[in-house]
């Protein structure tokens, strides 16, 4: 395994040197922290351009679909407070999971330094996607947090959106003091349904944005589409992953 992180990170590194902006030291230290500790799924490289990223991809004893879960800003693919809770317990209930790691920059970045490397997350996207087909999942649903919403979101602007069959954004709009979103999350682009969790006490942006994230929804037509607030549960959902899965999972059984 030692030999495969070296190798992954040379390749990451070669490509930043191309140009790209994210922090590759950082990511190199979360995956180096987190690869040797994986006990529910296994570590999984994906292709993303020329270089390769981590996820974890764990199966269901009877899959009924897969969802790949991206995690919010500055975390990882295994971050105890939403994708562990959402890659593991929705595997519990009959969905493969596949967690990416997701672009990150240094933890001082702010959301217009992330706007910056937005693109970066495009090809782990349908990396993701592909993988999971290529398993054999016939329905592939996206799960993104925070700022890995505006990477999907981004990636729907860019005209890539293509062959997945629902959304879930969770903390969708969080945005940094003093740096509002330059242009709405495009919501009522999507040719799926999707469900919008936010915590109770969440991001003022998030919860101010909750109407017109709602008013997008409905003018994209899906009537599988859903907003849900989460009592007792702040941004990050911090202990509050059982939470998040009971609103997620029943969700997910009714596509």
């Amino acid at each position: 395994m030692a030999n495969r992180i070296q190798l992954f990170f040379l390749c990451v590194l070669l490509f930043s040197r191309a140009g790209i902006a994210s922090d590759i030291e950082r990511e190199q230290r979360l995956a180096s922290q987190i690869v040797d500790s994986i006990i529910d799924g296994e570590a999984v490289f994906l292709k993303s351009d020329d270089h390769e990223f981590l996820s974890i991809y764990m199966e269901a004893e009877e899959p009924v679909g897969a969802v790949v879960v991206m995690h919010g800003r500055g975390y990882h693919p295994n971050w105890e407070d939403v994708a562990y809770p959402l890659r593991v317990g929705l595997a519990e209930q009959g969905w493969d999971t596949l967690s990416l790691q997701m672009p990150v920059l240094a933890k001082e970045a702010k959301y217009y330094d992330y706007l910056e490397i937005m693109h970066e997350a495009f090809p782990r996207i349908e990396a993701g996607i592909d993988f999971l087909r290529q398993n054999g999942s016939e329905k592939v649903v996206l799960v993104a947090h925070s700022c890995s919403v505006h990477m999907v979101m981004a990636w729907v602007n860019a005209g890539r959106m293509r062959d997945i069959d629902g959304f879930v954004g969770i903390g969708m709009g969080a945005v940094d003091y003093g740096q509002p979103m330059k242009q709405p999350l495009p919501l009522d682009q999507f040719k799926v349904p999707v469900l919008d969790v936010y915590g109770a006490d969440e991001y003022p942006a998030v919860m101010k944005g909750a109407p017109g994230r709602w008013q997008a929804m409905q003018q994209a037509g899906h009537p599988k589409s859903k907003q849900t607030r989460v009592p007792g549960a702040d941004h990050y959902f911090t202990d509050q992953g059982d939470a998040l899965l009971d609103v997620v999972a029943p969700w997910l059984r009714d596509l």
